[in-house]
């Protein structure tokens, strides 16, 4: 698989973003804290990778959040439905404990495929 783009594309406060673009597939690795003061920034920096790239698919790569409110649900849903204005498709990355409970609390399973890769398996 020949990748296209890597880069760090945003560091705000607690948080940092990296992207992997590679065969019709934008990856965004998010490090660090997702809520109310680094969630805007996320969207507009996800949309700009979107609206530049149009990948058929968004992987949301949580592994690395050590934290996540309901700002962050925002983000997801608001990625979501421009993946659907372009056409493409969305799914979550080993979300690490703490965001794992505040996606389960908000059911967000039924609306975003959510996918673990690295061990832990969904009951």
């Amino acid at each position: 698989m020949e990748t296209i783009h890597s880069a760090v594309f945003l560091e705000v406060a607690d948080l940092k973003l990296e992207s992997r673009y590679s065969e019709w597939t934008l990856a965004v690795f998010a490090r660090g804290e997702l809520d109310q003061h680094t969630a805007p920034e996320v969207f507009r920096s996800i949309e700009s990778a979107v609206d530049r790239y149009l990948p058929r698919n968004l992987a949301l790569d949580l592994s690395g959040l050590t934290f996540m409110d309901s700002s962050g649900i925002a983000v997801i849903l608001r990625a979501k439905k421009r993946m659907g204005e372009t056409g493409g498709q969305i799914c979550i990355l080993d979300p690490s404990p703490q965001p794992r409970r505040v996606l389960n609390a908000s059911g967000m399973d039924r609306m975003v495929k959510i996918k673990h890769t690295k061990g832990w398996k969904a009951p």
